[in-house]
């Protein structure tokens, strides 16, 4: 009886130190870094037009992650990460040329936004990737990026290292991955085709489906459509006071979706922050008023064609 209760201790012994060394090696192995990156040139005009699309784009894209107390684009804590995940900072994307993207070119900027690379090689993990905007759109912010607007001069802000706690490392090391760069342009949507206009929004410019689908670990920025949970909601989020929250199901199912939803009652929702009954929207849901009533009807009918989910989600925060 000794003998065995002995191979049982030396078995978990063994089970411990085995996992005790994955947790190490998880935690404080190097990121994954995916060598020198040749990064194709690109030219395109920045004209005024450009630069306001790309101003409104950002406003509803940039400004929420990467406005500092300084009231320009110079990085700060992200709150919104679960702290299971540690505390991560955005970048300094200012024209900064020491601590900003001043010294960036064009196509350097490009290729970030498309892949989440750097030109060393380095991958910013925890920032979106935008594999499926057109290059019209792109184009757009990074004449923004350029311009003469305020929140993009130059601030010596430096961008603080962000401090991935165990889970989070997991996720930067064996999931998160860069995306690839695309071999032919990308064409703006038909605007004329409602569907596709709406789903192009949805699920390339503004990347709804990101937060309302099952979770960001199971999301598909390539083919959003295979995300599990495909808008039916249920990611937990945080509230405005760091509490679990949960996202809504925006799929046409009546009964826990938006299937009763008319096209104001979803315009009012999108671009004022308000439901049917009057109630506002909860955090981190924001009015999106930058967005032209025609955007919101675009992607009310795109949702209205996806495949309805019966999941009725929790939405009152766990503070709450």
């Amino acid at each position: 009886m000794k003998k065995i209760l002995k191979i049982v201790v030396y078995i978990f012994g063994a089970i411990a130190i085995l996992a005790g060394a994955v947790a190490a090696y998880i935690q404080f192995a190097p990121a994954p870094v995916y060598g020198e990156q040749h990064i194709p040139e690109i030219t395109f005009e920045s004209t005024p037009e450009k630069v306001a699309e790309g101003a409104r784009i950002a406003s509803m894209l940039c400004n929420e992650c990467h406005t500092g107390d300084d009231g320009r684009l110079s990085g700060k804590l992200l709150n919104d990460v679960p702290p299971a995940f540690g505390k991560f900072y955005s970048a300094n994307i200012t024209q900064d040329p020491d601590n900003g993207i001043g010294k960036w070119t064009d196509a350097e900027l490009y290729y970030f936004l498309r892949t989440g690379l750097r030109q060393d090689g380095t991958f910013a993990a925890v920032m979106p990737q935008f594999p499926q905007v057109s290059d019209e759109d792109l184009f757009s912010i990074i004449a923004f990026l350029r311009s003469d607007e305020r929140k993009v001069q130059p601030s010596e802000k430096p961008s603080q290292a962000s401090a991935p706690a165990l889970l989070g490392n997991m996720l930067l090391k064996f999931i998160l991955k860069p995306s690839p760069y695309p071999e032919a342009p990308v064409p703006q949507p038909d605007t004329l085709d409602q569907i596709a206009w709406g789903r192009y929004l949805a699920n390339g410019l503004y990347s709804c489906y990101d937060c309302h689908s099952a979770s960001f670990t199971t999301n598909d920025r390539l083919i959003p459509e295979n995300s599990k949970g495909f808008y039916g909601g249920g990611n937990e989020l945080l509230d405005i006071d760091g509490n679990p929250i949960y996202s809504a199901n925006l799929t046409p199912d009546r009964e826990s979706g938006i299937g009763r939803y008319s096209e104001r009652d979803f315009i009012q929702a999108l671009k004022y922050g308000m439901r049917p009954d009057g109630a506002p929207l909860q955090y981190p849901m924001r009015p999106h008023t930058a967005l032209t009533d025609n955007e919101v009807k675009a992607i009310f009918a795109y949702l209205r064609s996806i495949p309805p989910i019966s999941h009725t989600v929790a939405r009152a925060s766990a503070g709450k």
